[in-house]
C-alpha cells in the first residue's frame, strides 16, 4: 500500500511556480498540509490564493540564498505544525555567459541559491524530521549537473555541486530515517531561463516532475533511488 500523505507536512521551496507550484498542487491534491516559499511577495500571495482551495497552504517570502531568512521559515514550520516530512528544494536561478563575462554578482546570486540555499534549507529541515523519526528530502537538480554547455559555468557549477551534496547528506542521514534523492531534469516547461519564451509541448510537463516526487515518497522505504534522470522523450531532431 502507498504512503497517504494526510497529515504530512511538506515545505516547498520556489513554491509558487513553475515546478514548485506543480509539486504544491500534487501535494495538497494528495492531502499533505504545504508550506511554500518564494522571493516575490505578490507572486506567493497569488499562488496562495489558488492553492487555498485545494488544502491547507501556507507561504511565506523567502530568500533561500540568505540563511537568516531560511532559519526563520523553518522556525515558523516548527511552531506552526510540530514537524516535517517532506522537504522539495526547488527554488533556482540560472544566469548564463562565458566565464570571461559573467558579472561576480550573477555568479554569487546563482551560488548562492542554488547551492548554498539547498544547504540552508536541509540544515534547518533535518533537526525536525529527526524529531519526527524520519523525512525525505529531494532536490530538484538538473541534467546540468552532469553535462557541462557553453555559458553555463554558473550554473553548471551550482548543479554539479548539489549532486555531490545531495549524496554526501543521503550517507550522513540514512541511518536516522530520512531518504535524499535528487531529480534531475532536462528540458522542462516553465520559461526558466529568460521571461516570455514560447512554450513547447516536447519539452517535460512540470506535472511530470511532480509525478516523479510522489513516487519518490511512496517507493516502500527499505528502497531509494538516489538520483533519477529525466528527459524530454521526443526532442526535436537536429
Amino acid at each position: 500500500m502507498g504512503v497517504e500523505l494526510e497529515g504530512r507536512v511538506a515545505v516547498v521551496t520556489g513554491g509558487s511556480r513553475g515546478i514548485g507550484a506543480a509539486v504544491t498542487r500534487a501535494l495538497l491534491n494528495e492531502g499533505a498540509s504545504v508550506v511554500i516559499c518564494g522571493r516575490s511577495a505578490g507572486t506567493l500571495e497569488q499562488a496562495l490564493s489558488d492553492f487555498r482551495q485545494l488544502g491547507p497552504v501556507e507561504g511565506r517570502v523567502c530568500d533561500v540564498g540568505r540563511f537568516d531568512e531560511v532559519a526563520a521559515l523553518f522556525r515558523f514550520v516548527g511552531q506552526s505544525f510540530g514537524k516535517l516530512d517532506y522537504l522539495v528544494n526547488n527554488a533556482g536561478i540560472g544566469r548564463f555567459a562565458p566565464v570571461d563575462e559573467i558579472d561576480p554578482a550573477a555568479w554569487d546570486e546563482v551560488i548562492a541559491t542554488n547551492l548554498n540555499g539547498v544547504f540552508y534549507c536541509c540544515r534547518e529541515a533535518v533537526p525536525l524530521m529527526k524529531k519526527n523519526g524520519g523525512g525525505f528530502i529531494i532536490n530538484i537538480g538538473s541534467l546540468a549537473g552532469k553535462h557541462p554547455f557553453a555559458g553555463g559555468a554558473a550554473y553548471n557549477a551550482s548543479k554539479f555541486g548539489l549532486n555531490g551534496f545531495t549524496e554526501a547528506m543521503m550517507l550522513d542521514l540514512r541511518h536516522d530515517g530520512i531518504r535524499v534523492s535528487t531529480i534531475m531534469p532536462g528540458s522542462v516547461d516553465t520559461g526558466f531561463g529568460g521571461a516570455g519564451r514560447p512554450a513547447a509541448d516536447w519539452k517535460i510537463a512540470p506535472e511530470h516532475i511532480a509525478a516523479t516526487v510522489l513516487h519518490l515518497i511512496r517507493m516502500p522505504a527499505r528502497s531509494l533511488a538516489s538520483r533519477i534522470e529525466m528527459r524530454p522523450s521526443r526532442p526535436p531532431k537536429r
